[in-house]
């Protein structure tokens, strides 16, 4: 599976975006798929995943209650909707694929990536 992410861009802090992660080719629906990000000078940090079948989904604490992830029925799509945005998300945010059974819980590691999309966020 291809991984592409779009939707970022420069918003003023309290303001909302939604990014979007499309995934082609092979068996696009046997994935859990995250979210991270990375900041200039810091490690990449888990943000939000959501299971193969979408049925469940996790967050880190810095972004609960703003941020929701989802995925459409063709799980061809999944998105990162982002509220009440802060300065301190300014970072570039990626989508990632495992591969996992329909009953596995969301997985900790990834092995495949897309390319990043820049989200700035001014204060």
């Amino acid at each position: 599976v291809q991984l592409q992410a779009s939707g970022g861009g420069l918003v003023q802090a309290g303001g909302s975006l939604r990014l979007s992660c499309a995934a082609s080719g092979g068996t696009k629906y046997r994935y859990a798929i995250a979210w991270f990000r990375q900041a200039p000078g810091n490690e990449r940090e888990f943000v939000a995943a959501i299971s193969r079948s979408g049925g469940a989904t996790q967050y880190a604490d810095s972004v609960k209650g703003r941020f929701a992830i989802s995925r459409n029925s063709a799980m061809s799509m999944i998105f990162l909707q982002m509220n009440n945005l802060k300065p301190e998300d300014t970072a570039v945010y990626y989508c990632a694929a495992k591969s996992t059974i329909l009953s596995a819980p969301i997985p900790v590691d990834y092995d495949i990536w897309g390319q990043g999309t820049q989200v700035t966020v001014s204060s």
